[in-house]
């Protein structure tokens, strides 16, 4: 029967690669300029796919998927940037590709570690130590912080993995840290009662580092670090297969190393022309977590899945602006870039008022929020990021009930009106919350609770979470107005919990 299987996953994917050759996304893929042909052959390569329920087929992934309802529930995670980029800290996570190709990172890295050829990308290496990384500490950060899962990265687009992997050598259980750090740090989050995923940028590895014509001299032609380059050896015949068929074992390790509970893909794997691999890996993710018993999902942006993925927007700024009828999730960062850097003129951190204001915008509209932090090459997370994570937290240890395990109501909020109150509404069961983004002083007006308005119904009793007993209350032709306490429960945003409407 896999016999059989296998073949019939050939012929399609040969098919499916050749329809899909003339596609306009194939021309503005972020990924390797792969051709159908080698693609197909990557495909069809070991590691073999099973038999299973779900095939590698769009309408099978389609019919057999749905979001998990965890992920429905719990609207707010924690991802992580962490990797050999942290040593330098310097620019952003692209320290790499910029180091080789951007004139002032060339000069920049000269003056700090010494010429190209001396110091190269590699020799960061072991200074990636993770030396005071405890995992555990992060796991109870990432629980005071009101997080319910974790998602760290774990091989970026430089191609060191941070797992203890059998298909690449280049990885933090044999070099730097010799820990496997994906490993441990899932065990830790999971005893906290959290969801653990990871995210994989491998696919964009091939083609990553540039070389500026300026840089006479590098290491990136040394032959022992020919496959961490990908430089070398970028255009010999065989290549790039022998590249995409390794993407597709490490994620295959990936998924029966980790159990991950979501898999995230950056866009390098958007492009059509990928789809046989995109569909050999949801296959085998999509079966075994049926053996495992768990409701998984991947997670990637633009049109990368055709069906069987959590949509990711990266930024805020991308973010839908209204009500959507699809669930999704923004990955935004902390600081200016989404790997740690110590630079002085990006010394910003993100505000723990315009984070818990983005969580409730993103959970108002049918979304969810994956914060990024970045630690340093040490394994410690900065002092500042720390409070910020903890403040979120206490916000969501008083207005968690508005936010965890909430759906949409049928608009995503209202304002500012003529008293410049803004709220965003969520609803659970029969409760409809009304979170003002802002305080509204002595009297609260939800100006979409008015008497007769479409789908209102006569409001039974208000609450404010955090504040102790029922608030009083009027519903007229201009809304629901309350009349709210002296004292804040909180700061940043206050969620009024109404009863009595007949919610959908």
């Amino acid at each position: 029967m896999t016999n059989n299987l296998n073949r019939r996953f050939l012929a399609a994917s040969v098919f499916l690669a050749a329809l899909l050759t003339w596609h306009p996304s194939t021309r503005a893929q972020s990924g390797p300029q792969a051709t159908a042909e080698i693609v197909a052959a990557a495909a069809a390569a070991d590691p073999q796919l099973p038999d299973g329920p779900v095939k590698p087929e769009w309408d099978s992934i389609r019919a057999d998927y749905k979001v998990p309802d965890w992920w429905r529930d719990a609207k707010f995670g924690i991802m992580m940037h962490w990797g050999l980029y942290a040593v330098p800290a310097h620019g952003s996570e692209w320290y790499e590709l910029h180091m080789y190709n951007d004139a002032a990172a060339i000069q920049w890295h000269q003056q700090h570690f010494g010429p190209q050829n001396k110091f190269g990308y590699k020799d960061f290496i072991p200074m990636f130590t993770a030396a005071q990384w405890d995992p555990d500490a992060w796991a109870d950060l990432f629980k005071k912080a009101g997080a319910k899962f974790v998602v760290p990265t774990a091989e970026h687009h430089d191609g060191f993995s941070l797992w203890d992997s059998a298909y690449n050598k280049y990885n933090a259980k044999l070099m730097g840290p010799r820990r496997d750090l994906i490993g441990d740090l899932g065990k830790a989050v999971r005893a906290k009662g959290l969801k653990f995923g990871v995210s994989n940028h491998s696919i964009e590895h091939y083609t990553f580092v540039r070389i500026n014509p300026s840089l006479q001299t590098n290491d990136l032609y040394d032959p022992d670090w020919a496959d961490f380059y990908s430089v070398a050896n970028r255009y010999k015949p065989g290549d790039l297969q022998k590249f995409l068929t390794l993407w597709v074992a490490k994620n295959f390790e990936l998924i029966d190393k980790y159990q991950p509970d979501i898999l995230w893909f950056d866009n390098g794997v958007n492009g059509r022309i990928f789809d046989p691999l995109k569909l050999k890996v949801a296959a085998y993710y999509y079966n075994r977590a049926k053996a495992w018993g768990k409701q998984v999902s991947f997670s990637t942006k633009d049109s990368a899945f055709l069906a069987g993925s959590l949509m990711d927007y990266e930024r805020m700024s991308r973010a839908p602006a209204q009500l959507t009828d699809y669930p999704w999730q923004v990955d935004d960062p902390v600081l200016y870039r989404f790997g740690y850097t110590a630079d002085p003129e990006h010394p910003e951190i993100a505000r723990p008022d315009g984070v818990v204001r983005n969580l409730i915008n993103n959970v108002s509209k049918n979304g969810g929020l994956l914060l990024n932090i970045s630690p340093k090459a040490d394994g410690t997370i900065p002092d500042n990021q720390q409070q910020l994570l903890l403040n979120i937290g206490k916000w969501l240890e008083v207005n968690g009930d508005a936010i965890y395990a909430t759906r949409p109501w049928t608009k995503f909020g209202e304002g500012p009106g003529a008293a410049r109150q803004t709220y965003r509404f969520t609803t659970k069961g029969g409760t409809l919350y009304a979170i003002a983004l802002g305080w509204p002083g002595g009297q609260a007006t939800v100006a979409s609770l008015a008497t007769g308005a479409p789908g209102v119904d006569k409001i039974t009793s208000v609450e404010l979470l955090g504040h102790n007993g029922a608030l009083e209350f009027t519903q007229d032709a201009e809304g629901l107005k309350v009349n709210m306490p002296a004292d804040k429960p909180c700061d940043y945003a206050y969620a009024l919990k109404i009863a009595g409407l007949k919610l959908p």
